[in-house]
């Protein structure tokens, strides 16, 4: 680890490992985050967010999730994933279904569209994730690196605070 350093100027702070580290992987994040969303929108017509939310439908199974546990696993607000999901209704991607458990509330499930474009995107994200996260990497790397990236994700969920 990284010996603790005291940061006194600009230069230092610029400079600095765990800074550089860190800038380095959201530089790569958001790079890979545009190269895969674009593709996803030119080969598939929907966004990397909408992309995102059809994936988590999927995992939820038929019955669907309420709007709340969308914005809770994609980390948006409430009202945020109201409209995303209206954009997506209105594609006809999902579509909106009473709560048996609950008589006032609804449930956001996939419908055949949504299911079959879910499928077909994740078909060009597998290709392009294994072109551009993987190969770049030593193959003796790939597993440890991916495992990692699952406990940074889980460790930054956890703080994260919930989002109305």
């Amino acid at each position: 680890m990284v010996e603790q350093a005291e940061i006194s100027t600009a230069k230092e702070a610029a400079d600095h490992e765990l800074i550089l580290a860190f800038g380095r992987l959201q530089g790569a994040a958001n790079r890979l985050e545009y190269i895969l969303g674009r593709a996803i929108e030119q080969e598939c017509g929907i966004s990397h967010l909408m992309f995102e939310v059809l994936l988590i439908l999927g995992r939820a199974g038929g019955r669907g999730l309420s709007m709340g546990a969308i914005s809770r696993e994609q980390v948006l607000t409430t009202g945020g994933v109201t409209r995303l999901v209206d954009r997506m209704e209105v594609a006809g991607l999902v579509e909106r279904v009473a709560d048996p458990g609950d008589r006032r509330g609804r449930l956001v499930r996939l419908t055949p569209l949504g299911e079959e474009t879910v499928v077909r995107a994740s078909r060009v994200h597998v290709e392009n994730i294994e072109q551009y996260f993987l190969q770049p990497l030593p193959a003796s790397h790939r597993e440890r690196f991916t495992e990692d990236l699952r406990i940074l994700s889980h460790s930054a969920r956890d703080v994260l605070p919930r989002l109305r």
